[in-house]
């Protein structure tokens, strides 16, 4: 861990200006309202407030290396003493010479038992101080710890939430093209076209967590191709997105699943032709993202939300920490999931 002060010079520069600046007050009011010459308060103020604090410094350095929580009570306690004791001796060696240089080294002799006395207070205050200095750079450095972790968690959660996505998308998609294969070989070859460029989309956006809703909308596109392949005239998508609603920042492949949902209860049993409704607007805080899809309830067994619903919802709370992004609607005729994607202020 790195000195505090010495180790920057902008902060060594803060904390010789401070100790200069309270040398200076020091002389100041002292020479107001103290019983003692002008060169016995200089000598006490140099001797006190710069003398000291650059010998107490290296006390860094011990309080550093004998943690209290980390070795013997007593073992330290002795290393701290013996440690006040030198660093005392050598101050009152050096404040000696600087009395003398000031002629007031009668004052020192006459202080002398207040002196070292002072020298052992100003050691553990030293002590404390850093002390303090260390619990709160060893609290910083937890707290950074956590939020990486938390960052780290995050990240592996929604990857693991696109893992339960994309296979099962991708399941789906080559089961298609399994049936197609024998009956329309051309259209397999388109299908397996497309398919790779979802597929792609999907991988090279695999460790972003937004896209531009324009990016995601062209991969819609190229996934409802695929299924409207195979599902002909019974696939009706109408599109109502509004221009502002392009620039839109959204979870990459998070529409793919509620595609998917809204053909595989709302098209796949059906015998009539089925519409797929994807819709975005905005106002002042959100831009509303809707896929709706018309369905039977008689023939549709819903059992309310669903492994991807409920990944998106996850996803959205992981990313913009609120659980109330996901909003469904279910009337028993159409199937309503409406996306609230915050606006960037």
């Amino acid at each position: 861990m790195k000195h505090p002060f010495f180790d920057s010079r902008i902060l060594s520069l803060y904390y010789a200006l401070f100790w200069g600046v309270m040398c200076l007050g020091s002389i100041f009011l002292q020479t107001l309202w103290a019983d003692t010459s002008f060169y016995v308060n200089v000598s006490e103020s140099i001797s006190i407030f710069l003398v000291f604090p650059i010998l107490g410094a290296s006390i860094w350095y011990l309080v550093r290396y004998n943690s209290f929580a980390e070795k013997n009570w007593a073992r330290v306690s002795l290393i701290h003493f013996i440690a006040a004791t030198v660093i005392t001796g050598i101050w009152l060696y050096l404040s000696f010479i600087i009395a003398k240089a000031f002629d007031a080294q009668n004052y020192l002799y006459r202080t002398l038992p207040s002196k070292i006395l002072s020298g052992y207070l100003l050691y553990v205050g030293y002590v404390l101080f850093f002390l303090a200095i260390g619990y709160y750079n060893s609290l910083k450095e937890k707290i950074e710890r956590e939020a990486e972790m938390k960052s780290l968690i995050r990240d592996a959660e929604l990857s693991a939430l696109k893992s339960q996505i994309n296979p099962h998308f991708l399941f789906n998609s080559l089961n298609s093209i399994s049936s197609l294969t024998i009956s329309n070989p051309e259209k397999a070859q388109e299908m397996v076209i497309n398919l790779s460029t979802v597929l792609r989309y999907s991988l090279q956006h695999s460790q972003d967590e937004v896209v531009s809703l324009k990016e995601e909308m062209d991969v819609i596109r190229l996934y409802l191709s695929i299924e409207k392949i195979r599902f002909g005239e019974k696939l009706n998508p109408v599109y109502k997105v509004e221009e502002d609603c392009l620039k839109a920042e959204i979870p990459n492949m998070i529409l793919q699943p509620l595609m998917e949902n809204a053909i595989k209860y709302g098209v796949y049993e059906a015998t009539e032709p089925v519409s797929i409704l994807i819709a975005c607007s905005s106002d002042e805080k959100f831009y509303h993202v809707i896929i709706e899809n018309e369905y039977d309830a008689e023939s549709t067994n819903n059992k309310g939300e669903g492994i991807g619903l409920k990944n998106i919802r996850q996803r959205l709370e992981l990313i913009y920490g609120n659980s109330n992004l996901l909003r469904i609607t279910d009337n028993k005729k159409t199937f309503k999931v409406e996306l609230l994607i915050p606006q960037k202020k």
